[in-house]
């Protein structure tokens, strides 16, 4: 390629040293590798990624060491360029945020967890952390890297140890919901503790909504970690009515935020996987602040979770009798068939299951929502196997409260899904 200006498809022609040797496109983050060659960081990290680890992709020469240096004088070279440019419909390149290096987050963890006295105070622990949230914010390698580190450990000392330092308690908080916890004996380290889960139980109706959320986000990962069927049975905090009352605040609050409401669903469903302790949920009012909630604001994701803890709820007599009292449950649960996405209508479909075998009453509230179509459709569609064999029940269950059932299923329109019959 002749080192001078390259035509692109558009016209617009970008000087060659701009251009990263490996993709040839305009260079958003120039680093140097230690053979003095300049590369875009997103190319040079793909090139030795897929094992390409031993030598310079234009010089040939071995690279003895992956430091990159940040090239910031040919950046500025290159936004001064876009700027320039603009008129012809160049974007600058954002200023790049500079990846964490061990050095800094061995540095920063070192300050966090030491102990608070004449020379390390409060303060400046608190802003080890917060530099840290930081990298942990900008990607997710810098969370693998900060993790690497031991910094769950460290995290949960932090956290549980200074509980008189809110500023501590809220940072080492914070951070360690955003690292991955692989360790299965740091979940248990948490809820089989009395202390800590009680101190965890707090947090949910602590002042800042941040904390909050903060909590229930910890206590979700906890729950999810805790791979003992058995010591889920007894986990202690599934059992305290105080965590589902916290939790549901965070649905129930009408300014929850997005995050909140994601968090707080999540929560909900993981500890009510736990069979022993969905009667708590139910006491605490869970029912009635799922259906409202699902009439309202919850996106797709949100939605197939909350509806996966209804009629989790709904496989007891207790929770059928909630759901069912509410108004907007069974019109709610019926237009949810065929119009969110598979999980949510195999969820739905579970819910209504439950609750038509509980009642008459509520096999003809759905008859009368127009279910009955719904299901027809549903056992034709391209859904999951289990839920057209719910469908298959559901349609069962309500051919005595359908008038018109017989005649209707036999009609043309439906005359080709032979998964309906028999009966």
């Amino acid at each position: 390629m002749p080192r001078n200006l390259q035509p692109l498809d558009l016209g617009i022609q970008i000087p060659y040293h701009f251009r990263c040797p490996i993709s040839l496109e305009l260079m958003q983050d120039p680093v140097t590798v230690c053979t003095g060659q300049t590369y875009d960081r997103a190319s040079i990290e793909s090139w030795v990624s897929i094992g390409n680890n031993t030598t310079c992709p234009v010089t040939r020469a071995p690279l003895s060491d992956f430091t990159l240096i940040p090239n910031h004088t040919l950046r500025r070279l290159i936004q001064e360029w876009c700027v320039a440019n603009r008129s012809n419909g160049v974007e600058r390149i954002p200023t790049p945020k500079q990846p964490a290096d061990p050095t800094s987050v061995r540095a920063l963890l070192s300050q966090a967890s030491a102990i608070t006295g004449t020379h390390v105070s409060v303060r400046s622990r608190a802003a080890a952390l917060r530099r840290l949230r930081g990298f942990a914010r900008d990607s997710e390698k810098n969370r693998v890297l900060i993790a690497a580190h031991n910094a769950t450990e460290v995290l949960i000392r932090i956290l549980f140890s200074e509980t008189t330092s809110s500023e501590l308690v809220s940072e080492s908080l914070a951070l360690l919901v955003m690292l991955p916890i692989t360790e299965p004996n740091q979940c248990v380290s948490i809820s089989s503790d009395p202390g800590r889960v009680e101190f965890l139980t707090r947090l949910l109706f602590d002042s800042s909504i941040e904390t909050r959320v903060n909590a229930a986000a910890l206590i979700e990962i906890v729950s999810t970690g805790t791979k003992s069927t058995d010591l889920k049975g007894m986990f202690s905090i599934s059992n305290s009515e105080s965590v589902f009352e916290g939790v549901l605040d965070l649905l129930r609050n009408p300014i929850s935020s997005r995050r909140a409401l994601k968090i707080g669903i999540k929560t909900l469903f993981a500890l009510c996987l736990v069979k022993s302790t969905r009667h708590i949920a139910i006491t605490a009012g869970a029912p009635e602040i799922l259906i409202d909630r699902l009439a309202a604001d919850f996106d797709r994701c949100d939605t197939e979770r909350a509806l996966a803890t209804v009629e989790l709820l709904c496989r007891s007599p207790e929770g059928c009798a909630a759901f069912g009292e509410h108004a907007l449950t069974v019109p709610l649960l019926v237009k949810t068939i065929l119009r969110v996405s598979d999980r949510a209508t195999e969820y739905a479909a579970g819910a209504l299951l439950a609750l038509c075998t509980a009642e008459e009453r509520w096999r003809e509230e759905a008859a009368a929502a127009g279910v009955v179509v719904q299901l027809l459709l549903m056992v034709q569609s391209e859904c999951t196997e289990r839920a057209k064999k719910k469908a298959q029940k559901l349609l069962k269950l309500l051919r005595d409260s359908w008038p018109d059932y017989n005649s209707f299923a036999n009609s043309d329109d439906f005359g080709c899904s032979s998964q309906v019959v028999p009966f």
